[in-house]
């Protein structure tokens, strides 16, 4: 890395360092229904520092075709001046609109500034229904399927000027990614694992700000990618003899790739156990060449794989926990250290159920001991959670 001197800028989440991109491959294989991929994100000079278990967070830029739809729908040229809260410069329309503002997710909010924006009569009559408190179930179901720009396509009645159009807009917010790499290994690089996110709603293809952005608009080898490192209360043990069980299906596996990198280059004598899963083995194995490298070597104790869709019956990682209970009883008592990585809707959820169901068949708890001891490891920071 290079050398940092005391007068330095010093960069974090409100001063994001312009880094490059240096890498970007897929990792998912042809025939995979996803697009997963891993990116090196180069920081050299910055003098950030990660550990593992921290995230990197990433500024976006909006895709430039959003951002026209959503000024032709405004009949603006983008050129308008406008002042975002708490700045003291104007800037310009199209500059807010592909920087700093979110164009995702319209709010209540901006439909009452339409309806008071001075609208026909067929458009009030409509932004009216929409509002009234016996339709909030719809209205709400309306909104979480739109973007401002449908917004004001489906109320072509309603104008607003730039700056009363931007004042409803949220901020641009930073994403943030579970690093895929060890400091120790890789001081200059920041590792990613990241799934382009595309979907169809409304009749229309989407697309994940931060991942496109990343995946299709941010060159490799320039300067234009903002971050920062976002330190976690996720990581490793100091203790580089406990034992580890990390549980990290499709995304997930990032921090454990950078925990592994980790303790084989400090020496650790512990043991780990990875149980990975996604939808196929031929298409969607992340990094499985480096962790089937791992495992022949002895650098990797344990590996369970779930394929969910390889088979007639759905396989996950909670039911190959459960299908190993006696084993992870035994490292659990023995100090083993729990960690899971992922989706936190189900996914967790149903690992956490899982663990304390091992609990109660294999350490004879009943329901309210097997609450009290994941509370108890959790309190001894021996079950971390990272979810998202």
């Amino acid at each position: 890395m290079s050398e940092i001197s005391e007068n330095s800028p010093v960069y974090d989440k409100k001063n994001p360092f312009l880094a490059c991109l240096r890498e970007n491959r897929l990792l998912s294989k042809e025939g995979s229904i996803k697009d997963t991929r891993h990116f090196v994100v180069d920081i050299a000079g910055s003098g950030l520092v990660y550990t593992c278990g921290d995230s990197l967070g990433v500024y976006p830029t909006n895709n430039s075709e959003c951002v026209q739809e959503l000024l032709d729908a405004l009949g603006a040229s983008g050129e308008e001046m406008v002042r975002l809260p708490k700045d003291e410069e104007d800037i310009s329309l199209r500059e807010a609109l592909s920087h700093r503002l979110s164009l995702a997710q319209p709010t209540k909010k901006i439909m009452k500034a339409l309806l008071e924006s001075g609208v026909d009569g067929e458009t009030k009559s409509a932004l009216e229904a929409k509002l009234v408190p016996e339709n909030n179930e719809s209205t709400k179901e309306y909104l979480e399927n739109r973007e401002f720009a449908d917004l004001l396509l489906d109320f072509p009645g309603a104008r607003l000027s730039p700056q009363e159009f931007i004042v409803n807009l949220r901020k641009l917010m930073p994403r943030l990614y579970s690093i895929a790499s060890s400091p120790t290994v890789y001081p200059s690089d920041v590792h990613l694992t990241i799934a382009v996110v595309r979907y169809h709603t409304n009749g229309r293809d989407r697309l994940g700000v931060c991942s496109t952005f990343l995946a299709e608009r941010a060159p490799l080898a320039e300067s234009i990618v903002p971050v920062f490192v976002a330190k976690s209360h996720f990581g490793l043990p100091e203790d580089d003899s406990a034992d580890l069980i990390m549980v990290g299906p499709g995304t997930g596996i990032a921090p454990f790739r950078a925990f592994l990198q980790e303790r084989i280059a400090r020496g650790g004598s512990g043991r780990s156990w990875v149980f990975f899963g996604d939808q196929h083995h031929d298409t969607d194995y992340l990094y499985g060449e480096e962790f089937e490298k791992y495992l022949a070597e002895g650098q990797l104790d344990r590996l369970d794989l779930a394929w969910s869709r390889d088979q007639d019956y759905k396989i996950y990682v909670q039911d190959k926990l459960l299908e190993n209970a006696a084993e992870v009883w035994k490292w659990l008592q023995g100090g083993a250290y729990f960690y899971v990585c992922g989706d936190a809707k189900r996914m967790a959820k149903d690992v956490n159920a899982a663990l304390h169901k091992i609990a109660q068949e294999h350490g004879g708890m009943s329901e309210e001991e097997a609450i009290a001891w994941v509370k108890a490891l959790k309190k001894e920071k021996r079950y971390q959670r990272d979810v998202y």
